[in-house]
């Protein structure tokens, strides 16, 4: 990375430090404010009903058929109190069912729901169980631990945080619905290793996280070994929080143990490393992917697509995601427009692999 890059990331993220952080926050007042503070009672949460995988083929013989597709979603922030949220998610589920190509899988990369609470969950539930969909894998990112933030009234209230709640419910919830032992996994399929990491603590269990995402030792080890388990395929890893520059550790708004992250990943080829949480529009000049010893992708975002100065006001009809293909000797990372089932020409990858 040239100096200037390393400039313009740094500054970068300054602003989206500061500006997420007041944004977010203003966006959780208004929307709570907005009905009246006071939330609906809903019934606890039940695991997502099993999707059906889709009818298995017979592995392409020639170089111009996928090996293997799947599609990335982030930063759905489902939400009762922003339609929006539920409309966007509705476009992207539309445009899978109609989808001309195969989708082997759906990534589902953190910011689930906008509050982490069972009302958010239920209605995720209600959406993706009105369709037949291929496998489903998530990750956790900081909205999904949030309902320590909603008081007893329903009000957003950082003053009585947690509120009588805790992060280990919020990771509880998660992994009831998603049928998950532990909020990260690897999923094969196809040959091909889906490795999905997740935050495992946020403010309650540890304050000084901020919004970053903290992995444990525990995890840590297990990504070394899923490594070197698959090594020699092509991987990919998941995260939700983006990465700091290159030689430092991660704060609030990134993945905390950055440089142990990088140093497990430059002993491998082939690897292509996911994240979310930006919110940033394809089409707004914002860099999307990076070369590093490994190939480096930000998603945009499901539920609101964000503009530079992290507004949506112009963005806010968009939804926005990952359609990944691989080939016996390159991956495709294509920008898909859900909201009219399109192709963004801003976002268009073709990675050669290397052996």
């Amino acid at each position: 990375m040239s100096r200037r890059a390393f400039i313009r990331w740094m500054l970068g993220l300054i602003v989206m430090i500061s500006a997420a952080t007041t944004a977010l926050v203003k966006l959780l007042q208004r929307s709570v404010e907005s009905q009246n503070v006071v939330k609906a009672k809903s019934d606890p949460v039940a695991a997502l009903p099993k999707q059906e995988p889709p009818e298995s083929k017979a592995t392409p013989e020639d170089d111009k058929s996928p090996l293997f597709s799947f599609m990335l979603l982030s930063d759905l922030h489902i939400s009762v109190y922003d339609p929006n949220t539920i409309k966007h998610m509705k476009e992207a589920l539309e445009d899978i069912k109609k989808f001309e190509s195969p989708i082997d899988a759906i990534v589902l990369t953190g910011d689930l729901t906008d509050y982490g609470g069972d009302d958010g969950y239920a209605e995720l539930q209600k959406l993706l169980s009105a369709y037949k969909l291929p496998p489903l894998y998530a990750n956790m990112g900081n909205h999904d631990y949030y309902d320590i933030w909603i008081d007893k009234k329903g009000a957003f209230n950082k003053d009585t945080v947690p509120n009588g709640k805790t992060d280990w419910q919020a990771r509880e919830r998660f992994q009831k619905f998603f049928k998950m032992d532990k909020t990260y996994q690897t999923a094969v399929i196809k040959g091909f290793p889906l490795i999905v990491m997740s935050q495992e603590a946020y403010v309650q269990e540890k304050p000084e996280v901020g919004e970053g995402a903290w992995y444990s030792d525990e995890q840590m080890d297990w990504f070394k070994e899923q490594l070197a388990k698959y090594n020699g395929k092509p991987m990919f890893v998941m995260t939700h929080q983006p990465l700091p520059p290159i030689g430092s550790d991660g704060g609030s708004h990134q993945l905390i143990r950055a440089k142990q992250f990088r140093e497990l990943l430059k002993f491998y080829k082939n690897v292509f490393v996911f994240c979310g949480h930006r919110h940033q529009d394809f089409q707004n000049g914002t860099e999307h992917y990076v070369k590093e010893t490994f190939h480096y992708f930000h998603n945009s975002s499901v539920g609101r697509v964000l503009g530079r100065n992290f507004q949506n006001d112009a963005t806010k009809d968009k939804s926005q995601g990952l359609y990944v293909q691989v080939f016996k000797d390159h991956v495709l990372v294509r920008g898909r427009e859900f909201s009219n089932r399109s192709w963004l020409k801003e976002a268009d990858w073709n990675i050669k692999l290397t052996y």
